[in-house]
């Protein structure tokens, strides 16, 4: 979901502004992509890198995602199930606050009978991260290194392999996201910013799976 500063900056608002418009966006593109009968839409929220942005700027950030785990009524309201995907947060190297933690488990816990789309947001995840943890865990288990034992001890085991990788804002890499899950997912790279990327947007990238 990239492209928040830059949407901002061409309208001569502040980043934060950005990233607010981005999570209203998020909710709005969650109720399409359940008109659309998707079943699983993962997103990346906040990446292991993004810990070195500026200060008040990750704070804002970190506001929006308690904002949105505690979107639980129209969750609900959707028969959407939200999960989270990041570093452990008993893990050394988390750092996922308190207070950020508390809104993702309540959110999960609250929203675990859904039967609908799975929303699993990426949050203080990094693939590279997520793939030394998953060797760390099967080399301790004593199981040999293989695909199927890497692939148990991932973060989310049962998240699917990724269909469609979308890039917003004229990006054209992947950058550390499901690294693991996106192998031979077909990419859409789209101009978009992410607080504008709509119907249309979405209905592109699903043109590649028809």
């Amino acid at each position: 979901m990239d492209g928040n500063g830059r949407w901002a900056g061409a309208r001569g608002l502040p980043r934060t502004a950005g990233h607010t418009e981005g999570e209203e966006n998020l909710a709005r593109l969650v109720r399409v992509a359940v008109t659309r009968d998707i079943g699983w839409l993962t997103v990346f929220g906040f990446s292991t890198e993004n810990w070195v942005r500026p200060r008040a700027e990750v704070r804002h950030i970190l506001g929006l995602h308690e904002k949105l785990f505690g979107r639980v009524a129209e969750l609900n309201e959707l028969d959407v199930r939200i999960q989270w995907i990041g570093r452990p947060f008993d893990s050394p190297e988390a750092r996922t606050p308190r207070y950020v933690q508390r809104a993702i488990r309540k959110a999960v816990a609250d929203t675990a009978h859904n039967g609908g789309m799975t929303l699993t947001v990426a949050f203080d995840y990094g693939g590279r991260a997520e793939l030394m943890a998953a060797v760390r865990a099967a080399r301790a288990s004593g199981e040999p290194i293989t695909e199927a034992t890497i692939g148990r001890h991932l973060y989310l085991p049962d998240l699917p392999p990724v269909d469609v990788l979308v890039r917003t804002s004229g990006e054209h890499r992947v950058s550390n996201f499901l690294l693991w899950q996106s192998a031979g997912a077909k990419i859409h790279f789209c101009d978009t910013p992410w607080p504008d990327f709509g119907a249309a947007d979405l209905d592109a990238a699903l043109e590649l799976l028809t």
